[in-house]
Formats: C-alpha cells, sequence, structure tokens
C-alpha cells in the first residue's frame, strides 16, 4: 500500500482523485496508458477532449447520421489507442523524438491510427454508394474492411489483452470453415470477402448495434460520471455511507457495501468503484481487525453491484435498451430489486463475519459529519437529481446525460466547498434554467444558438467576476480528457464483440447453439425425474433449471477473460434465445446473463475487481478473489429467483404487487440464510448440519410461490430454533 492509503487509518477521510487514478491504472488493463512527451501528449489531450466534445455536443444537438456517427466515434476511438496504448510492455518506455519515434512515439504507431481512421471513415465516405454493392464488395471495400478488422483486434488487445480478440478470431474461423465441423455446427462456410462484407458494410458487424450503444449511451455516462465524482458527488456519497453504517460492528465493511451501492450509481464499473471507495475503507477495515484478504473481498464484491445498480448501470444496461426496444426507464425499475439483493447480501455476510470474529465499529472521531458534508456538498446532488429526472420523464439516455453533465459543469463552476455567495448561486440558478430550456426543445433550432450565447457570457462572467468553484477550468479540460480515456477500451471492445454478432447472424450459430442447451437440458431433466417426486418440480422446470444453471456456469466462465460487457453481449447472442424458448421473457433472460456477468467480476483465476482490491489490501490475489467470489454468492440465487418468479423485477407481464410481496419475501429469506451458512455464524457459530439445513432451506425458497416459501422457513426453523436456545445459553454465561 503507497503511504497515501496508510494515511487515512485513522479515519474515513476524502477521496484522493490523484492516488485513485495511480491505483487505477495498476490494476485496471483499460487504464494503463504510455508515458509521452510533452508535445506528443498535448496532442493526444486535444484529441482526446475533442472525442468529449464531439459526444457532448451531439448528445444535447442532435446525434448525426447513424452510419456517420458510429464511423467518427470508432475513427477517433482506434487512432487514440494506438497512440495511448503501447504495443507491449517493452515498448511503452518514452522515447526520444526521432524519425522512426515521431514526438517520440513508434513510427508503427502513428500508421496504424492513421490506417485506423481511414478505414473507419471509409463506410461514412461511401455510405451513399453502399446500397449497390453491399453482398458484393469490390476490391477496395475489402482492403479497407480487412484493414480495419485487423486493427480493431489489436487495438482491443493493447487496451484489454488477448481473451477478447481470440474469441472473435476463432468465431471468424468457424464463419470461414463451416463445412469442417461436426453435426448442427456445420454450415456451408463464407469467403473472405463474404466475411468483411457481412462485419465491414452492413450495420450486423462492427458497425453494429454495440459500437452504436457506446457511442450514443455509454460514452456520455462515463463522462457524468467522471464530472460528478470531481465536483465531489462520490465524496458526499461516502460520507453518508459512513454515518449509516460506520458506527457498527465491523463498520468500514458496511461502510463499503453502502458506500459501493451509491458510488457505483456514478461510475458503472467495478474496478474504478473498487478503487475509489477501497482506498478509503480498506485500510479502515484493516485497522479494526478484518484479515487483509477479507477486506479485499468485501470491497469487491461490493464494488461489482455498481454495474446493476440504477440509475446509471453498466454499458450493458444501455444495451438492453437496443435490444429489446424498451425505454431505459423500464431496465433501471427492472433493476432495483436484484441491485438491492446483491448489496443485501454481501451485507449480511459482513455483518456475521464481524458478529463472529468480534470486530468493532468506527468511533465518533473516525467518521466524518455527515451534516458538514452536506453543508459543502449539497449543490453536487443537482446533476444527479437532474439526470434522473430527465431520465423518468421519458427523454433519451443521451439527452438525460447531455443535461447531468452541462449540470455539473455548472454547478463545478459556480459553487464551492468553502463557502458560496449570492452571485455564485444566482448564477448557478439562471445557468439551469437556461438548460431547461434548451433541453425541453421549446427553441427547437434555436437551442444551439441559446447555448452558445449563454456559454460565450459565462465564460466572460467567470473572468471579470470572482465566482466560487469546485475545480478550476484546466480541472474541467482534465476531466473531459480523462471521460474519454475512460470510454477508448470500452469502444474498442464494441467493434470486436461486433465481429462476434456479425459471424452468429452470418452463419445462424445462434440458433444451433439455442438447440444443443434444449437438448442438453432435457437429457439433464430426464436424468433427475428418473429419482426425484413429481412433486417437488415437473420436467419442464428441471429443464429450465438446467439450461440456467449450464447459461450462468458459461457466464461466469467467460466473464474470467473478458470484461461484463463483452461477456453479456456474447451470451445474449447465444445463449439468451435458448432461455426465451423455454418460456423465460426476453427482459428476464437478458437480467439472467447480465447478472451472472457480473458476478464474473470476482471470479477467479481473473477476477479484475478482486485483483485492484488485493493490491490495496496488500494480499492475496487468489485468496483475495475467493472470498470475494464466496460473498458474491448470496446474490447468485437471485437470477433464478426472478426466472421463476418475474415480478421481482417489477416491469414483467402480469406483474402484480401481492406476487412480488411473495417472491421479494422469499429472496430475502434464502439470501439471509445462505449468507448464515457461507459466514458459519448466525446468532452463535453454526453446526456443519445447521449450515447444511440452511442451505436446503435457501434453495427451496428459489421456486416460486408461497408454498415454497413456507416449507423453505419450515426446513428452517429446527436450526433457528437451535441457533435461539444457544444464543439464550450464551448470554446468561456472559451474564454470569
Amino acid at each position: 500500500m503507497s503511504t497515501s492509503n496508510n494515511d487515512r487509518t485513522d479515519r474515513i477521510d476524502r477521496i484522493d482523485e490523484k492516488a485513485v487514478a495511480e491505483l487505477e491504472a495498476k490494476y485496471d488493463s483499460e487504464m494503463r496508458f504510455r508515458p509521452m512527451a510533452n508535445i506528443a501528449a498535448t496532442t493526444v489531450t486535444t484529441l482526446l477532449i475533442a472525442l468529449s466534445c464531439f459526444h457532448y455536443y451531439t448528445a444535447g444537438f442532435g446525434l448525426l447520421r447513424e452510419a456517420t456517427h458510429r464511423g467518427v466515434h470508432l475513427a477517433f476511438v482506434l487512432g487514440l489507442i494506438f497512440l495511448v496504448f503501447a504495443f507491449s510492455k517493452k515498448t511503452a518506455a518514452q522515447q526520444q523524438s526521432s524519425w522512426h519515434h515521431p514526438l517520440g512515439l513508434p513510427l508503427y504507431d502513428w500508421l496504424c491510427a492513421i490506417a485506423a481512421v481511414a478505414a473507419a471513415l471509409y463506410i461514412p465516405y461511401v455510405f451513399d454508394d453502399l446500397a449497390f454493392r453491399v453482398g458484393n464488395p469490390d476490391t477496395l471495400d475489402v482492403v479497407m474492411g480487412t484493414t480495419l478488422i485487423v486493427l480493431l483486434l489489436e487495438a482491443t488487445r493493447r487496451a484489454m489483452g488477448w481473451p477478447l480478440p481470440i474469441i472473435a478470431i476463432v468465431f471468424m474461423l468457424y464463419a470461414m470453415f463451416g463445412p469442417v465441423f461436426p453435426g448442427l455446427l456445420k454450415h456451408a462456410g463464407a469467403t473472405w470477402p463474404q466475411v468483411v462484407n457481412h462485419q465491414y458494410l452492413t450495420s450486423q458487424g462492427v458497425y453494429g448495434i454495440a459500437v452504436g450503444v457506446v457511442a450514443t449511451y455509454v460514452f456520455h455516462f462515463v463522462l457524468f460520471g467522471v464530472l460528478a465524482t470531481r465536483i465531489g458527488l462520490g465524496q458526499l456519497f461516502l460520507d453518508v455511507a459512513s454515518s449509516i453504517a460506520g458506527k457498527y460492528a465491523g463498520g468500514p465493511a458496511k461502510v463499503s457495501v453502502f458506500g459501493s451501492a451509491m458510488f457505483g450509481m456514478l461510475s458503472g464499473s467495478s474496478v474504478a468503484n473498487a478503487v475509489t471507495v477501497g482506498s478509503l475503507t480498506i485500510p479502515a477495515m484493516i485497522k479494526v481487525g478484518y484479515p487483509r484478504h477479507f477486506a479485499g473481498g468485501v470491497e469487491a464484491a461490493a464494488s461489482t453491484g455498481g454495474q446493476i445498480t440504477p440509475p446509471i448501470m453498466g454499458a450493458a444496461a444501455f444495451l438492453m435498451i437496443e435490444f429489446l426496444a424498451l425505454p431505459y426507464s423500464t431496465i433501471v425499475i427492472a433493476a432495483i430489486a436484484p441491485a438491492f439483493m446483491h448489496f443485501f447480501g454481501v451485507f449480511w455476510q459482513v455483518h456475521f463475519e464481524a458478529k463472529r470474529t468480534g470486530l468493532r465499529g468506527l468511533s465518533a472521531d473516525e467518521l466524518p459529519s455527515v451534516k458538514e458534508s452536506f453543508r459543502k456538498r449539497w449543490p453536487t446532488l443537482i446533476p444527479l437529481v437532474l439526470l434522473v429526472g430527465t431520465l423518468m420523464s421519458g427523454f433519451t439516455p443521451y439527452v438525460s446525460a447531455f443535461a447531468g453533465i452541462t449540470s455539473c459543469i455548472i454547478v463545478g463552476l459556480t459553487t464551492s466547498e468553502q463557502g458560496n455567495n449570492a452571485k455564485g448561486l444566482a448564477v448557478m440558478l439562471v445557468l439551469h434554467a437556461v438548460l431547461a430550456i434548451i433541453i425541453s426543445g421549446q427553441l427547437e433550432n434555436y437551442g444551439v444558438v441559446l447555448f452558445a450565447v449563454a456559454a460565450v457570457v459565462f465564460v466572460a462572467l467567470l473572468k471579470t467576476v470572482n465566482l466560487p468553484a469546485r475545480f478550476t477550468r484546466a480541472e474541467l479540460i482534465d476531466a473531459f480528457s480523462t471521460g474519454a480515456k475512460y470510454a477508448l477500451a470500452v469502444g474498442a471492445a464494441a467493434g470486436t464483440v461486433g465481429l462476434v454478432i456479425g459471424v452468429v447472424t452470418l452463419t445462424g450459430v445462434g440458433f444451433k447453439v439455442s438447440y444443443i442447451v434444449n437438448a442438453a437440458a432435457a437429457s439433464m431433466a430426464e436424468f433427475f425425474t428418473s429419482f426425484l417426486p413429481a412433486w417437488l418440480a415437473s420436467k419442464q422446470t428441471l429443464m429450465l433449471l438446467s439450461a440456467l444453471f449450464m447459461t450462468g456456469f458459461v457466464c461466469i466462465l467467460m466473464g474470467c477473460g473478458i470484461p461484463t460487457t463483452a461477456n453479456y453481449i456474447i451470451m445474449v447472442t447465444v445463449a439468451a434465445p435458448a432461455l426465451v424458448q423455454m418460456g423465460v421473457e426476453p427482459i428476464v433472460a437478458h437480467f439472467f446473463v447480465f447478472y451472472y456477468g457480473v458476478l464474473a467480476d470476482i471470479t477467479p483465476p481473473v477476477a479484475l475487481a478482486a485483483y485492484a482490491a488485493a493490491g490495496m489490501a496488500n494480499s492475496d490475489p487468489f485468496k483475495t478473489g475467493n472470498t470475494a467470489f464466496r460473498l458474491g454468492l448470496g446474490k447468485a440465487l437471485v437470477p433464478f429467483i426472478f426466472v421463476f418468479s418475474p415480478a421481482l423485477l417489477i416491469v414483467t407481464k402480469g406483474f402484480t404487487w401481492s406476487a412480488f410481496a411473495v417472491v421479494f419475501t422469499a429472496c430475502i429469506f434464502s439470501i439471509l440464510l445462505l449468507a448464515a451458512a457461507l459466514s458459519r455464524f448466525l446468532l452463535v457459530e453454526m453446526k456443519t448440519c445447521e449450515r447444511a439445513l440452511t442451505v436446503v432451506a435457501a434453495l427451496v425458497m428459489i421456486a416460486p410461490g408461497v408454498k415454497m416459501l413456507l416449507l423453505g422457513i419450515a426446513l428452517a426453523s429446527p436450526m433457528l430454533l437451535s441457533q435461539a436456545l444457544r444464543h439464550r445459553e450464551a448470554l446468561r454465561r456472559q451474564a454470569a
């Protein structure tokens, strides 16, 4: 651990943005940028800011033609990746400027960047002519398409490692060599020009839905998260979390759970969540007596929930909008109960662990003052409230993000933690009124003019009037640069996943996999029905259960090597149709895959969030990952519960509040019981037989209905009675 973190063991204090950036760069492969000389750094920073400004403008004042918007986005992303990510660790060192290292960067990286930009912009350039030659590409089309595919794979490798490019290559080989595959996987095959045509010239491949979502939704929310953190909203969330949970047994661990839940609304990234919140909570957990691996595991397990926490979820949530053709507000509502269950499960395992080991909470001196924090930071809530309000009012996610980003800028430049004056507050209110007029669309085409006038007046005002500020204009520019950096890797991943989707649509392999999954599930169900009583589970139920186990397992396995977003897209494309064929609602199938994809972030051997937390805790990464996985197992039941009882997602067909109440109660009880069994403690230390009975009771509650809930409670009753009696006896002994 760095000394900056050691200094925080006395109390939960403030987020150190510089230290967080260093931790992200160390533990997150997507943030490992090479050092640059001044001129190169200035050039790259300018391009990053231009990328952010491009997306910021289009979010507020209208997207370009689909092909043009995606092409410009991809050109920026790929070009910048070759400049900020080195070919290898050996070539990452800063070089003197020369003919073969212009501005200190290798010549081949400049050439790759230029070629990637040209290949990405080729489609928008010839778009009007494509209708006449899609299906019959000319030589230049094949050359430019091949260039883009090769450079896209290399860019993804640089930004995220080998797993995802290898998966894409395997899929494309499958597309070309279909005749050599056995059984159902066999197909006619495609020539390389046919592959390029489908992947490059149509909207089914690289320029498909994944790149579209990143270019229109994800980028804007990443930028909002960066700005919201910079103005102090993340610190406010942590202070509130500390006041709620810090004083109770195992306080810092509970702060980690609450803090990660609230901070996750801003970041949507497991690693970013872990290093930001963990930089404060992990040292505090170690101080009160938690083992280092457990401290890291708690933070990692809690941090993964950020991707499923409304209102700002991971990139996969925005993909659901396009896949399911549903408004974002519907996705947000559906995610509320599953997100709650995730943090509920981690919280109770933390609590039971603290009670079992006798860990204390934080003293009053170690806790921040919430009253003081609200006094300093209440304006930082305005951007979040505005963003959520516009989302729920029916505006598109990118317009809502534009509102949130603009509000962050206004709040950041007109208010201060040191104290606000009347002039600053008045300017803040007037600018928010102007923003509301622009967003409402009342001025139609004149909105851009009003924005430009307001921006010019505001800049002039900043130069003439001494307004308070949470960050300087230089820090604002840096936030725009950082936001673009954060989005580079996910942009490349989206393009590479597009290659996988392209193969699926080209070969029809998704339907074949669905058939294979259904057949395997039927065989497994046949096996279990041979010895299980019919009243316990029907053959159809066992088929679905088998398919869910297979899908969940593959999601976790895939997630060991690729990020959640890529995992979600691949599994939704390949596996989700099998679940839908078995009668699962599409939104439920999508949430099932999404939920298990998130769990992969804490599943060894490649658990990025756990490894980041282990680095901060100075603990064994694998042991930390195993601990995080155990702490996250409580939520592993949740997807099974909402598949069998869709009412938990609220927005499903035939929803009733009575059905929701039953399944919510069952979910609470099952998670609580499983958390106790995994922690080996409820009221007192649990015996092996008690743990076994508790697990059985928890699993029974997966099945829907009041009867199964009551059966689970009945099975758990002997354990509960035993625990109560032994707890009373322990209290008697303590009193004596």
